[in-house]
């Protein structure tokens, strides 16, 4: 479906949501697609040396067997690894668990230096049309 790399900065949220709104089409997880890279991609350029001068953010969306996954890849992590907090009252920190409800499952991995955050979203096959064209 395609890749970008922005610029670590919090302009770049705004651009990773029209890529991931243009590449994700008509797909009917496209809305919670576009929320959860704006969440991930904020995220590291906050807390991760994305943020840093120089910084950059990587944004990955491919599909195959019946899911889209994103992928967020920042230059590392600044501090701790991606979490859902447990303050549920907290006026900061719901991104993640927003993530965690939106998408089928999620994760993270290193990548050398660079952390990858990922989310799955079901996205169902179209049907196969008719090899007659329909005509007759």
């Amino acid at each position: 479906m395609g890749a970008v790399t922005l610029p670590g900065v919090r302009r770049s949220v705004g651009v990773a949501r029209g890529f991931v709104r243009d590449a994700a089409g008509a797909l009917p997880a496209v809305d919670d697609l576009v929320l959860v890279v704006s969440e991930l991609v904020a995220n590291a350029v906050t807390h991760t040396a994305s943020g840093l001068a120089g910084g950059r953010v990587t944004v990955v969306l491919a599909a195959g067997d019946g899911l889209v996954r994103l992928e967020v890849a920042d230059d590392g992590a600044a501090g701790g690894r991606p979490h859902v907090r447990d303050e549920t009252g907290a006026e900061t920190g719901r991104g993640m668990r927003i993530v965690a409800a939106l998408s089928a499952r999620w994760g993270f991995r290193a990548d050398g230096p660079r952390t990858v955050v990922w989310a799955e979203f079901s996205a169902p096959v179209p049907a196969a049309r008719g090899r007659d064209g329909g005509g007759g």
